[in-house]
């Protein structure tokens, strides 16, 4: 395409694209923007290199212009400007999240570009808001989905975006490096199982948390296992012994960070007959406050979850009643296991003990819809708006270059989006705004607005990023103000209200002259071609 503009020679001139989805994703009727960052990141970077450019020409047609790979050769973003939501705001179909305006040929490139960061990323946002929304405030969720994303870089992403739509904790180190999230891990199975008697940690020691000689662990995890057995009434001689040596070994290199995995061995029979599992964990947990240190959690990873959660959540109060821990009944019980958005509403329906939950495939790989559908369009060339116009009236697009409000009520909630040509008179609180519901059909409707929210804003200009970019922290509080203010009727996750999105009484107009402007009347006959050259 960059080819044909310039042949032609309106490669340069201005022309405006936007960028928005037509529904949102997962049933719902809310999206969290996310990923604008990565846009602005790679825009301020956008140049082709020689090499670049000589890799093009080995294969593009061999008759191609050297003209063409001197202009490629030339081409940055100094003269793109980029206006944008901000990241981590609640948005709605049809409302542009970017408006990229510069030269055609060189915003026409970036096309693919920007919706590769942007589908992604808004997509595992909204879905990890979901998954907060199913499971409530009252529990930690943490992402663990790093070995079934979509790549390294889908991994990083996820765990970027999860943690901007609310999830607490990432299992993915290089994303707590880069983004400062915080960091939750836990012994995989194959850790437990590579251990095979107590002689594999002969000599574990560990200095008391107060300073001291250090103390033989493993004679202590002993002492302590044959005290819980003896008040559960559990044979000690069934208890398994290498998942013990497993446990010993790993609290004793992380006593501060010591979460035990119990089901290895059957979290049933851990728990019924005492063969493992928890008997083991509470005697490692109980020997570590010995020493002044405190267990961080125990994580079940297969089962009846639930079930299971409260069956442990007693077993860790009887522990903790006899041995005057009074700690030790609320240490944190965290389950795994394909968890789902539906699986999580279960917390919130169900008895169970559950305080955090790791969530991995169905989070990072949104197998209920993989792909957000953002689209982008060319709206306005040369001062002109511009129209798609097709059979298909959902992907029929908006023309001119727009701005967006948001209309707010009396109680400070968002009650509609107003798209708006752009130099139109701003919208005012407290005055009565006439304009057309695009979800009704074009209905004209009137709204007054108790206080009225620009919502684009230029982000990049000149080559350069205008403002200062929010760390992942803040894109996430301003994501979570964003939600709280949004209504419940609109983040339900079944059967939720649809929001409201409607264009001015002017831009309606656009609309209108641009439609008949570009569908010829019967019989008109086609218009002529231009002058040979």
């Amino acid at each position: 395409m960059a080819h044909g503009y310039w042949r032609c020679g309106r490669h340069s001139l201005p022309a405006v694209f936007q960028l928005y989805f037509r529904s949102c994703p997962l049933a719902g009727e809310f999206t969290l923007f996310a990923g604008l960052h990565d846009c602005l990141a790679f825009l301020k970077h956008f140049q082709l290199s020689s090499q670049d450019v000589g890799f093009l020409r080995t294969v593009l047609p061999p008759d191609t212009e050297r003209g063409f790979y001197e202009y490629l050769q030339g081409v940055t973003t100094e003269g793109v400007t980029v206006r944008a939501v901000p990241e981590g705001s609640v948005v709605f179909p049809q409302v542009p999240l970017l408006e990229v305006e510069g030269p055609l040929a060189v915003v026409q490139m970036l096309e693919t570009p920007l919706l590769t960061l942007v589908n992604y990323a808004s997509l595992v946002a909204t879905n990890a808001v979901r998954m907060r929304l199913a499971a409530g405030d009252g529990r930690r969720l943490l992402e663990m989905g790093l070995r079934r994303a979509q790549g390294p870089d889908g991994g990083l992403s996820a765990s970027r975006y999860s943690y901007i739509g609310g999830f607490d904790a990432t299992s993915n180190v290089l994303a707590g490096k880069l983004y400062d999230i915080p960091l939750f891990g836990s012994l995989a199975h194959s850790y437990i199982t590579s251990f095979t008697s107590l002689s594999d940690v002969t000599g574990q020691t560990l200095v008391p948390a107060g300073g001291g000689a250090a103390r033989d662990l493993v004679s202590l995890c002993r002492r302590w296992l044959s005290r819980v057995c003896t008040f559960l009434s559990l044979p000690e001689d069934q208890v398994n012994m290498s998942e013990l040596a497993a446990f010993i070994s790993y609290a004793s290199s992380s006593p501060n960070n010591f979460v035990g995995l119990v089901d290895t061995y059957s979290v049933v029979s851990c728990v019924v007959l005492g063969r493992s599992g928890v008997p083991n964990f509470c005697a490692v947990s109980l020997a570590l406050d010995e020493l002044g240190y405190r267990a961080q959690g125990v994580r079940v990873d297969s089962g009846d979850l639930l079930r299971l959660s409260l069956t442990v959540r007693s077993t860790l109060r009887d522990c903790a009643d006899r041995f005057s821990a009074p700690w030790f009944s609320h240490v944190p019980i965290i389950v795994s296991n394909d968890i789902t958005e539906k699986g999580l509403v279960s917390l919130q329906l169900l008895p169970n003990a559950v305080d955090a939950v790791g969530v991995g495939t169905n989070l990072v790989t949104c197998p209920l819809q993989p792909s957000l559908g953002c689209v982008y369009k060319l709206t306005q060339v040369s001062g002109r708006p511009r129209i798609k116009l097709t059979e298909d009236k959902d992907k029929m697009t908006l023309p001119g270059k727009k701005t967006a409000y948001r209309l707010f009520g009396q109680d400070d909630c968002p009650i509609l989006d107003l798209l708006m040509v752009d130099d139109e008179l701003l919208p005012r609180a407290g005055e009565e705004i006439w304009c057309h519901v695009l979800s009704r059909g074009g209905e004209r409707v009137s709204v007054t607005a108790a206080r009225v929210e620009c919502l684009h804003h230029v982000y990049y200009k000149d080559g350069q990023i205008t403002m200062k970019l929010p760390t992942t922290a803040e894109v996430r509080s301003h994501a979570q103000r964003s939600l709280n203010n949004l209504p419940l009727k609109h983040k339900r996750l079944q059967e939720p209200v649809p929001y409201q999105v409607a264009v001015s009484t002017r831009l309606q107009q656009v609309l209108r002259e641009v439609m008949e402007e570009g569908v010829p009347t019967p019989g008109q006959a086609p218009p002529a071609p231009p002058p040979a050259l």
